[in-house]
């Protein structure tokens, strides 16, 4: 059993190369008060079973201020298109920076669903949870519509990085793009982000605003 299971593992081994994919799911300028530009995007390199991850999300205001949220972290396999996620993640704002130990689920959900769950916990003692999911529906082999939802949650105030104990936002867009190839999409849509509880009184937000960008990937 022990050599069966020996010849398997080399098997695999050669038959699992290393790849590695950048994607830059959204690119684009945002008709909100701030006219911002931002950007939300992945980079990974490993193998079916394992892979490293980069992600990196944010925006930078017409007045120069900016702010992200950026993690590292190990994904494995768990599932057919399941994994669980550890590493670190770094946001930052104008004002400070937030360093988090990150532990993640990252899947395809029943009715294909991709969601993404985020443990977040901070070198203060603050705790997150960042949610996201997002459906692709294909409207023609080229012009696809893509709702998506996101929201993050914390057991503690801290007002330097704008951050309010409890629900603290949620963003709610709709985006049509029209692939004139796979790896390259542009598109339009429409976002709504709001602020609530602590987060609301320290940084009020309510808007609906037209989006423009292009989707990359390579």
């Amino acid at each position: 059993m022990i050599v069966v299971l020996s010849g398997m593992s080399y098997a695999d081994m050669n038959d699992d190369p290393l790849y590695t994919k950048v994607t830059l799911d959204e690119f684009e300028y945002q008709g909100n008060d701030e006219k911002s530009f931002s950007w939300d995007s992945n980079i990974w390199i490993g193998y079916d079973m394992n892979k490293i991850y980069l992600y990196s999300e944010g925006e930078k205001a017409e007045d120069g201020s900016a702010e992200s949220e950026n993690q590292l972290v190990f994904s494995r396999a768990i599932a057919p298109f399941w994994d669980v996620q550890f590493g670190v993640g770094y946001d930052k704002t104008a004002d400070d920076s937030q360093t988090w130990g990150v532990v993640s689920l990252q899947g395809l959900s029943p009715y294909y669903f991709e969601t993404r769950t985020a443990l977040l916990l901070g070198e203060d003692g603050n705790i997150g949870l960042r949610l996201e999911t997002e459906y692709e529906a294909l409207l023609t082999q080229k012009l696809i519509l893509t709702p998506s939802l996101s929201t993050n949650i914390y057991s503690k105030d801290n007002l330097q990085m704008g951050i309010g104990k409890g629900l603290s936002n949620i963003t709610a867009g709709m985006r049509l793009r029209y692939e004139i190839k796979r790896e390259f999409a542009p598109y339009v849509g429409v976002e709504w982000s709001k602020n609530f509880g602590n987060t609301a009184d320290v940084s009020p937000l309510d808007e609906t605003y037209a989006v423009a960008g292009v989707r990359i990937w390579f």
